[in-house]
């Protein structure tokens, strides 16, 4: 293999000292404009890249914004796309970082975040994180946070009002008897999408059934178990409002699984409107949230605050929007 350049390769290479190479790389003073170009020209063309360990360690500032999420699934991927849009163009760089918490779930954020801080981030955002606060050496924004009071600046959508729309939805097209598979109960969109759904079935005058309610805790295998228990009831339901469109989806394969046809045998609602939602063999019904949207507005809260600024507002809510599509419709006549 071809050895990687050094900086002394390019201060070789453009005929001035080391010094100078690293001056024009991290665009400190000193250096005339035609020689950085000169050096810079030359640094591409050899293909070196400094380091950036040994550049936060002489500048105290590594240009990178770290985006901690606890695995690379739909809604992570979404809001990942939103940052780096918001950071395009930007003297920013984005770090996806997945740590390693399968020993300990909770509170590995801390853990990474104590990794990660100062010698390789400048900042952090933290995708459904299963903290309520972090006490970090850089600027932190939440999205999708944990439940309870934060301190912590926090990006997420409106939740209650979603999940009472979708709900109150399958009520105008006639379903009485809803089932609800719930989300991850230490998030507060999870909390607020179970409260938007008892709120419509209030309003509405239908009574709130416990025995309807399944755990399906954001989560592949704990939704398919959750979809197996809540579609085996004899009195299972027609019409099931599911937390995420992960859920939903699972959903709709177990009902598959068990001859029931969506919808006309159970009407399927998400949340999230995930690319997979419209692009399935069925079109999901499901509440948009604007996931790019809140990964850019985390992503330059951040560097607001990396920039000592003081923003306006540090706890943002997004609004939602029902998308109907093929997997609702009224109940089949008794």
């Amino acid at each position: 293999m071809k050895a990687r350049p050094t900086i002394h390769d390019v201060a070789k290479a453009a005929g001035v000292s080391v010094s100078t190479v690293s001056k024009a790389v991290n665009g400190r003073y000193g250096v005339a404009v035609e020689t950085t170009e000169r050096v810079l020209e030359v640094a591409r063309t050899l293909g070196y890249e400094s380091s950036l360990v040994a550049s936060s360690m002489r500048s105290g500032k590594t240009g990178v914004i770290g985006v901690l999420v606890a695995g690379f699934e739909p809604f992570s991927a979404e809001i990942l796309k939103g940052v780096g849009a918001a950071l395009g163009g930007s003297r920013y760089d984005l770090l996806a970082y997945s740590g390693s918490h399968h020993l300990s779930a909770e509170g590995w954020e801390r853990r990474s975040l104590s990794r990660l801080s100062g010698t390789l981030i400048d900042g952090a955002i933290m995708v459904t994180p299963t903290v309520v606060n972090v006490h970090a050496d850089v600027p932190v924004v939440a999205v999708d946070p944990h439940t309870g009071h934060a301190e912590l600046p926090t990006v997420e959508t409106d939740n209650f009002g979603g999940a009472r729309n979708a709900t109150s939805y399958l009520i105008r097209l006639g379903h009485r008897r809803i089932g609800f598979v719930a989300g991850r109960s230490d998030l507060r969109s999870a909390a607020a999408r179970e409260a938007g759904y008892r709120q419509a079935l209030s309003e509405a005058g239908l009574p709130f059934d416990p025995a309807r309610v399944v755990v399906g805790n954001y989560e592949r295998e704990c939704a398919r178990e959750a979809a197996q228990r809540l579609l085996a009831r004899g009195d299972r339901p027609t019409a099931v409002f599911a937390a995420n469109d992960l859920s939903a989806l699972v959903l709709i394969e177990v009902a598959r699984e068990l001859g029931l046809e969506v919808p006309r045998d159970l009407s399927v609602v998400g949340f999230d409107d995930v690319p997979e939602a419209s692009r399935y063999p069925l079109p999901l019904t499901t509440v948009r949230q604007p996931m790019g949207q809140i990964g850019a507005a985390a992503a330059d809260l951040v560097v607001a605050l990396m920039n000592g600024e003081a923003p306006e507002a540090t706890h943002l809510k997004m609004p939602t929007r029902l998308i109907p599509r093929a997997t609702t419709a009224p109940p089949a006549a008794a």
